[in-house]
């Protein structure tokens, strides 16, 4: 049965896509393991990553299925679907790579459209959730990239989810996000308390490798404070910045396969990956 973890932080640009791309790749590459991410961003970030820019424009071309339709419990008419048609797992999981040994990367991608479901979120919480327990036998680890907005999406995730981690830019308002995901997992445990949600820690990301930036030992230790005030726990190793991170993401590629990537670089994001498994119980 799979471990359900979500990445999420309410505050934009602190390579949380990034971090899910490469936990991902790491988790079934290195570790073996059967992993199946879902992009649950209208942005469709994380499915750009996986499948490439060209790639995913043509799945679309192609009327490839997305989380739109697990959402909106059916697909849709389209040129090559004259009526609306039901959905099944197998019709929406994109398989993006298989190894004899079972390990297994798969996708869920998504779409702008997906926009269209805050529109009119009612009764829809539920439908991601039932969506992964039907799939669930299939894999040991499923990530899930969230939007940086609270939403009828936010609380999908976390309902689906026995995991959170939080990645966070040791930057200027690093902090910025972090009270109102509290108060958010907060209120969704109130709502829910029969379901175990665990926040797996903060993670720092994209950060200064060096420590030697005033800014981001700053921004490192507000973030500690704010963590201990919670109660969340901070990983004690971090993803350092690098621009072989954008490097691979052009050419699909996690940071450990990277063409050029440094080894100290891919090395310290594979202690990265050890403490994420470890945390959520997979090592």
């Amino acid at each position: 049965m799979a471990t359900t973890v979500s990445l999420i932080n309410m505050k934009g640009g602190v390579g949380k896509t990034t971090l899910s791309f490469n936990l991902a790749w790491y988790a079934a590459w290195k570790k073996n393991l059967r992993v199946l991410a879902v992009d649950l961003d209208p942005q469709s970030n994380l499915s750009q990553y996986f499948m490439g820019a060209m790639g995913y424009l043509n799945y679309l071309k192609k009327e490839g299925r997305t989380v739109v339709e697990v959402f909106e419990q059916f697909s849709p008419p389209a040129a090559a679907r004259k009526a609306p048609e039901p959905i099944s797992p197998e019709d929406i999981v994109y398989p993006l790579q298989e190894w004899n040994d079972g390990s297994r990367l798969h996708l869920v991608p998504s779409r702008l459209e997906l926009a269209w479901t805050l529109r009119n979120p009612t009764d829809k919480s539920d439908l991601l959730p039932r969506f992964l327990a039907k799939v669930k036998d299939q894999y040991d680890l499923i990530i899930i990239d969230c939007a940086p907005t609270e939403s009828i999406l936010t609380t999908s995730a976390y309902i689906s989810s026995r995991y959170i981690l939080v990645p966070v830019k040791p930057e200027y308002l690093a902090t910025i996000g972090l009270p109102l995901l509290e108060r958010s997992l907060r209120e969704h445990k109130l709502r829910r308390e029969d379901q175990t949600l665990d926040l797996a820690g903060i993670v720092f990301n994209d950060a200064d490798p060096q420590r030697v930036k005033r800014e981001h030992n700053i921004a490192r230790n507000d973030v500690r404070e704010n963590a201990a005030k919670y109660g969340w726990p901070v990983f004690e190793n971090e993803a350092r910045h690098s621009d072989s991170y954008p490097t691979g993401a052009r050419t699909g590629k996690p940071i450990f396969l990277t063409k050029w990537a440094r080894y100290h670089v891919a090395n310290e994001f594979n202690l990265v990956g050890d403490e994420f498994l470890n945390k959520v119980g997979l090592l």
